[in-house]
């Protein structure tokens, strides 16, 4: 079979009204904006098409107005199933101004579900959102009054309690690559990750959907060798050359950043600046153990490489991310989800497979809120649907979780002085609440399945017990009842608390 192609205004007018349309991206990773963008105009243009369903497992845009941001239009969008919707405000307001339905899962079960929907398998059963927003026993998915639909529903099997994510059908996939052959066989071999391209084209195709490829450019021959295509032609109606597209924000094609050479000297990590975050950061750094699997997440976590790396321990461990990638210099802010010179790039389905049948020793993530029962919220922070990307199923696949943040928002200045903490301004915002807006981590779930948790600030570090949540350390400086317990909204367990210098 030869390869069809076609323009982006040609796929943007072949989407009905009303269709489920999955698209493929994290970030500016895979990002098929020239797609997106033809959409875009011709609803502009024509008010078509209107009242689609979209689906993506990570955010997707530079923030900028790229990538979900061009879709986030009254009429064009009827209802979001997303797995993070922080890279377009616009999409935000939307729900949070009850304009479309909306939904969010945890990004490796959407990812999950995609395959379960090619494979014509009865949706996905999976233990992962047990307890968090997502269970049918808190909120189901359903993030604002206009969300009604029940996404997934609680089971029991052999005794055991597990989430069943309901198939829908998939009316088109949008997806991205580097090039297509003569065949329409789509290869990745310049992107950054692969993330769930395939996934989405083989969920598009079993449903009788459309699948829609945007490249850079056509290969005249076959791929040599046959392993560097990622979407074989037989899933892909239509090829779309975009001759200038980016390989991402920070690069119009970087051979680093896709893996394709190795790295000249020796291994370096960026080095983190002096202030909260790293005050935070390298009291859980502490917590790693030589020869560990290690996730870290986005914001604080990010800094703990090059603290590692500080203390001789940047060859001492294996750290992954949620996009594919392994090892590497792992990159952040825009380009979080790259690494430059990684050792390996898999799927993110596949990576989330790691992840939740229990490969990571410790997982770095953020803190927005916690409360008295350990829950954790990351997903809805001041009423705005943020999305827990892959942050549930990393924390609850992971042996050890260790969240990292400040006490206190909005406001809060504190000093290092010599090694003790002062705090020169306390924030106006509490994060330590009697009860968080949204459970992205369970901490009732994480105590039946056996989890050791820390919560780390940077004037305190608590753990989470079958009792409750223990004070177990405070920094040095810091009285307990002042600057801690009268600052808290619950009361937590306090007896032998360690006082502990800064690093």
């Amino acid at each position: 079979m030869k390869r069809s192609c076609t323009s982006a205004a040609d796929v943007a007018s072949r989407i009905a009204d009303g269709a489920t349309v999955a698209i493929c991206g994290s970030g500016t990773l895979l990002e098929p904006d020239a797609l997106l963008a033809a959409i875009e105009a011709r609803f502009l243009s024509t008010g078509h098409p209107r009242d689609l369903t979209l689906v993506h497992a990570l955010g997707i845009g530079d923030g900028r107005g790229s990538g979900l941001e061009r879709l986030a239009h009254p009429g064009l969008v009827r209802k979001v199933i997303g797995g993070h919707w922080s890279w377009s405000a616009k999409m935000q307001a939307l729900a949070r101004n009850e304009q479309i339905q909306a939904y969010s899962l945890p990004a490796g079960v959407i990812m999950s579900l995609m395959r379960e929907i090619g494979a014509g398998r009865p949706g996905l059963i999976t233990h992962i959102g047990l307890g968090t927003f997502a269970d049918p026993q808190v909120a189901g998915g359903k993030c604002n009054a206009s969300a009604s639909q029940a996404l997934v529903e609680r089971l029991s099997i052999d005794g055991q309690d597990y989430l069943r994510y309901k198939p829908f059908k998939v009316d088109v996939a949008i997806v991205r690559g580097s090039l297509a052959d003569p065949s329409g066989n789509v290869s990745l071999c310049h992107e950054a990750a692969d993330l769930d391209a395939y996934a989405l084209a083989l969920a598009a195709h079993n449903s009788g959907g459309k699948v829609y490829a945007q490249v850079r450019g056509l290969s005249d021959s076959a791929f040599v060798p046959a392993r560097l295509v990622r979407i074989p032609g037989v899933l892909v109606d239509e090829v779309v050359v975009v001759e200038d597209q980016r390989q991402c924000v920070a690069a119009d094609y970087d051979p680093a950043i896709s893996g394709e050479c190795l790295p000249q000297g020796a291994r370096s990590e960026a080095p983190m600046a002096d202030d909260i975050r790293r005050i935070i950061a390298a009291r859980a750094a502490d917590e790693f153990v030589p020869g560990m699997s290690l996730n870290f997440g986005f914001g604080i976590p990010g800094g703990i490489p090059s603290l590692l790396a500080e203390r001789g321990l940047q060859d001492s461990y294996w750290g992954s991310i949620e996009q594919g990638i392994h090892n590497g210099r792992m990159m952040g802010g825009a380009m979080f989800g790259a690494a430059q010179y990684p050792q390996a790039i898999v799927t993110s389905l596949d990576q989330f497979d790691f992840y939740s049948g229990g490969g990571v020793d410790l997982a770095f993530l953020g803190m927005g809120e916690m409360d008295g029962q350990g829950n954790v919220n990351v997903s809805n922070l001041g009423g705005t649907l943020v999305g827990p990307g892959g942050f549930v199923d990393i924390t609850q696949g992971a042996r050890k979780v260790v969240f990292c943040g400040a006490f206190e928002a909005k406001g809060l200045e504190v000093a290092k002085v010599g090694a003790a903490l002062q705090i020169e301004r306390r924030g106006e915002v509490p994060k330590l609440v009697e009860q968080v807006r949204h459970i992205t981590f369970s901490g009732p779930q994480a105590v039946r399945a056996g989890q050791e948790v820390l919560y780390v600030t940077e004037r305190a570090v608590f753990r989470l017990l079958p009792e409750g949540i223990e004070l177990i350390e405070v920094a040095r400086g810091v009285d307990i009842e002042r600057d801690v317990l009268a600052r808290m909204a619950f009361t937590p367990i306090v007896r032998d608390v360690k006082v502990a210098g800064l690093a």
